[in-house]
């Protein structure tokens, strides 16, 4: 028995499409064409609101005939939590500075502080780690970061 992957057709707006199932996020953005700027979100049934289908390649399991739209990207919100504290960032990737001003509103003072980032339950892509000066990583609601300062004298 074969496990390769099989198209089902899908729309986008209102466009069909034949796609792999499963497929990313990043494939049905250049399926469907997603304009710079914008994001395509996964239509649900009833009164909720549409989910955003992120641009990266974690797999997504698609339905036969199931809708997808794109539309203005809207600012986003999520909550990490930085040395205990909840924290909220509105972009899906963070720097090694942004991160050390959230954990050190009022910065040790000195010459030769250095800040050490480490983080843990990432996304998928990156699930832990640390960053280092001039890095950026990809954040997920209640990703943990732990941020400490020494002094290198």
């Amino acid at each position: 028995m074969e496990n390769s992957k099989h198209e089902v057709r899908i729309h986008i707006d209102q466009t069909p499409y034949e796609s792999p199932e499963p497929t990313t996020g990043e494939a049905l953005y250049k399926l469907g064409n997603v304009q710079p700027g914008y994001d395509l979100f996964r239509e649900v049934k009833g009164d909720k609101e549409d989910p955003v289908v992120e641009n990266d390649d974690e797999a997504i399991h698609l339905r036969e005939d199931e809708h997808f739209h794109s539309g203005p990207a809207q600012p986003r919100k999520f909550t990490i939590i930085v040395n205990g504290q909840k924290k909220v960032v509105t972009t899906r990737t963070v720097t090694f500075d942004e991160i050390v001003k959230l954990a050190f509103p009022n910065p040790p003072s000195g010459a030769n502080i250095l800040y050490t980032v480490s983080y843990e339950d990432g996304p998928r892509k990156n699930p832990q780690g640390s960053l280092k000066e001039g890095q950026s990583v990809k954040v997920k609601n209640g990703m943990i970061f732990n941020v400490t300062a020494t002094d290198k004298s």
